[in-house]
């Protein structure tokens, strides 16, 4: 049995490490000239680990990158907003871990044999029937697997006439900057803009900033220190220790499909359900998702297993992007004054209930039900 994938990215190389433990044959296409990652930190949750874990990858990660769970919400001043009960989300969940996106990206790489990767190939369209056509030729497979993000030629030539990406309203800057004293995981809101700090192994602090801004706009370090200059410590600090050049992205995400699978073809991470990164999820569903079609479509056979992989990661993954973009309104959309007194007196269980959905998973569970 042979699996093709386009896309060398998080979800393409967990996939292929996945397919590839299984005793399948492999083709990964991407169309880069090398497989890394362009990014910055990326926190890793407890299900995510766990799908790592079944492929005998997570020990690695647990000796060198732990981290917290996120410690709550604040505001420009300093003031919480959410507390979150850090202990009890790690003893409910389980371990978090951070780490440089190219560092996993390393890691599910040595995973899989090197002579299946086929960096510089560019695909030009995905049929049905397994068919990939390729800047080096045809391939055919007997599953082809579209991990090749947002914009990808595999959800354009299967799904022809889905809606395309829609901006959610905000750009994101992202960066690594030196150790600074930093109170774990905590994000800080203010009006239409906000201020995330993750500590990293190595003395680093994964920092990213999102913003109210049309989309297309460009703003550099100078702006941002202009912005925050008067924001709660560490962050003014953050910015000025901050490398000259920032990573920044607009933010997208995709309306839902009806499937995601068609033919012989199945989507997964951003191809099939890109969302907004209000709950940190997009890599850990990718994962869960690489692991699940592996572990069904080798199971059940491609028809049926690719039938199960739909019916356990669609709803799961539409339902948790919602969330976020629920998340995302009340950050950056709602007034903030009226938000932030509102904030402190909701319920301290609120939140635990809100993302358990999202932090629990198993390959055979029903889909998770979580409210619009």
């Amino acid at each position: 049995m042979k699996a093709i994938i386009i896309g060398g990215g998080i979800g393409g190389l967990t996939a292929a490490a996945a397919f590839h433990q299984r005793g399948w044959q492999l083709e990964v296409l991407e169309r880069a000239p090398e497989f890394t990652e362009v990014g910055a930190g990326l926190a890793i949750q407890p299900k995510g680990l766990h799908a790592l874990d079944l492929l005998g990858l997570g020990a690695s990660l647990r000796g060198s990158a732990l981290a917290d769970p996120p410690a709550g919400i604040r505001t420009r001043r300093g003031r919480w907003l959410i507390r979150n009960d850090v202990p009890e989300l790690k003893r409910r969940f389980g371990q978090w871990v951070t780490v440089h996106r190219a560092e996993l990206i390393e890691l599910l790489r040595a995973a899989v044999p090197a002579e299946v990767l086929r960096p510089g190939t560019e695909v030009h369209e995905v049929r049905p029937d397994g068919t990939v056509v390729h800047s080096g030729g045809t391939s055919t497979g007997d599953v082809v697997v579209g991990a090749d993000g947002v914009r990808g030629v595999t959800r354009r030539s299967l799904w022809p006439r889905a809606a395309e990406p829609r901006y959610a309203g905000y750009t994101t800057w992202r960066f690594i900057a030196p150790a600074r004293p930093v109170i774990g995981s905590v994000e800080t809101w203010g009006r239409g803009m906000r201020f995330g700090q993750q500590p990293m192994p190595g003395g680093r602090v994964y920092c990213y900033v999102m913003a109210n801004a049309p989309r297309g706009s460009r703003g550099g370090l100078g702006h941002l220190r202009d912005q925050l200059s008067q924001w709660h410590d560490p962050i003014p600090a953050l910015l000025d220790s901050a490398p000259g050049e920032l990573i920044q992205h607009d933010t997208y995400e995709l309306p839902d499909l009806r499937t995601f699978v068609t033919g012989r073809a199945a989507l997964l991470g951003d191809a099939a359900h890109a969302m907004t990164p209000n709950l940190g999820q997009g890599a850990c569903q990718a994962l869960e998702d690489a692991v699940t079609l592996a572990t069904t479509v080798d199971t059940l056979g491609v028809p049926a297993g690719l039938a199960e992989y739909d019916r356990l990661r669609r709803p799961r993954t539409q339902a948790i992007a919602r969330l976020s973009r629920q998340i995302g309104l009340a950050a950056h959309r709602l007034p903030a004054a009226p938000r932030d007194a509102v904030m402190p007196l909701l319920p301290g269980s609120l939140f635990a209930r809100s993302i358990t959905p999202a932090y629990t998973w198993s390959i055979s569970a029903p889909p998770d039900r979580v409210p619009r």
